[in-house]
């Protein structure tokens, strides 16, 4: 009983990898929308810095110039998170034998 629930757990991720790889675009079609995404979420990034620089600027009060700061801030966590997602899943994802992480490069650059 053992053997067998061994051997279906340890065979689904070599399966799932024959799919993935195997497809005949399907590769190159994941790593275009993950650059697409990476792409619209630093113009994102860039739009809303620029604007909470700008309201930063007409800011009359202490609290509305610490609350545009904290969203800049939120704003820069998240580009920095969208930036080291791709690429750590590329780098841990092959050295734990992930399907994906085999023929998919997720480094926007």
């Amino acid at each position: 009983m053992t053997a067998l629930l061994s051997v279906v757990f340890l065979v689904q991720p070599v399966a799932a990898q024959g799919v993935v790889c195997s497809a005949s675009k399907l590769p190159q079609l994941i790593e275009g929308f993950f650059q697409l995404t990476t792409g619209l979420g630093l113009i994102g990034f860039v739009v809303v810095w620029q604007g909470d620089s700008l309201f930063e600027v007409f800011a009359t009060n202490h609290e509305q110039k610490a609350k545009i700061k904290e969203h800049k801030r939120a704003a820069l966590k998240a580009l920095i998170t969208l930036l080291v997602l791709g690429p750590l899943y590329t780098v841990a994802g092959s050295l734990m034998g992930l399907p994906l992480a085999e023929c998919v490069d997720l480094a926007p650059w």
